[in-house]
């Protein structure tokens, strides 16, 4: 039985352990507190509580049972919470586990005044938050370099889906255009992101790193504007980036303009995109949208 321990069930990690479930593997997932990990217990997952303030000891047996392990909590001032109270034992956990994956970001590669990167690229974050990033990773890595376990790194673009996408902002009335010549930003389907994780946990010999992308690095206002033409109504205002008022987290991801490269993940694994583009993801989602609600 292959059995993975979700650290943190996010937005993209519950995707992804969907797919997982509907193939037949076991699925333990963390929460922050009991009532969170009582529900995942309803769906026929394990829930597991840790805070990541504390170690957790139902945790610690979990990991002793687990055939992989994928990390999503997002580190902090102090570093990885995973890491702080749990590195040990994911280091210690019996020969069964064989992979360990990390969701990361793009920010750790910084900008590059919209030119291409790739996983052979120098990391120059610019953020505070693209260097917590890095800084995780590389204690993955060296966890993985030590304990003789195989340990992958996803660096994910700004993530899009059912539930969070351009159409959610257009109609809550809160979208805006911004625009900042020459900013170009890439994305990534939910979807896609589950697609392409399952093929790195799946696969013998996956590189420690892939950029999971899509196809189409482009202006974030051309999202805004697709998605107003889908839903046939009028784009908000274009707002010069100048003017605009954005918080501190907002406007640090306008200060990284680049166009981030996939090819690793195609050539080495065969993935594809299901969505290669914003417009075929949003047409997609404004679909199924139709269709739970004809």
């Amino acid at each position: 039985m292959r059995r993975i321990v979700f650290l943190g069930l996010g937005y993209c990690a519950r995707v992804v352990a969907e797919r997982l479930d509907a193939a037949g593997w076991d699925i333990v997932g963390t929460a922050r507190i009991a009532e969170t990990a009582k529900a995942l217990e309803a769906r026929g997952w394990r829930g597991v509580v840790f805070d990541g303030a504390v170690p957790s000891a139902e945790l610690v047996r979990e990991l002793q049972t687990a055939t992989h392990v994928l990390v999503s909590v997002p580190p902090g001032v102090n570093g990885d919470p995973c890491l702080i109270h749990h590195a040990a034992n994911i280091a210690a956990a019996p020969p069964a586990l064989e992979w360990i994956g990390y969701f990361s970001t793009v920010g750790v590669y910084g900008g590059t005044d919209g030119g291409w990167v790739d996983e052979t690229t120098a990391c120059a974050p610019v953020s505070e938050r693209g260097k917590r990033r890095l800084a995780a990773e590389l204690a993955w890595h060296s966890l993985g370099a030590t304990s003789g376990k195989r340990v992958t790194i996803l660096r994910l673009p700004g993530i899009y889906g059912p539930g969070r996408s351009a159409f959610d902002a257009l109609r809550a009335g809160t979208a805006r255009r911004i625009v900042k010549p020459g900013q170009v930003f890439n994305r990534v389907h939910v979807e896609d992101i589950a697609q392409a994780t399952m093929q790195v946990l799946q696969s013998p010999r996956p590189s420690p790193i892939y950029n999971v992308t899509d196809d189409e690095p482009g202006p974030p206002q051309d999202v805004v504007t697709y998605a107003a033409h889908l839903l046939g109504m009028p784009p908000p205002p274009e707002v010069p980036f100048e003017t605009a008022d954005l918080t501190p987290m907002a406007r640090s991801f306008y200060g990284e303009s680049k166009r981030v490269s996939n090819a690793r993940l195609r050539s080495e694994l065969g993935w594809r995109p299901q969505y290669p583009s914003y417009r075929e993801g949003l047409a997609a989602i404004l679909d199924a949208e139709r269709i739970a609600s004809p």
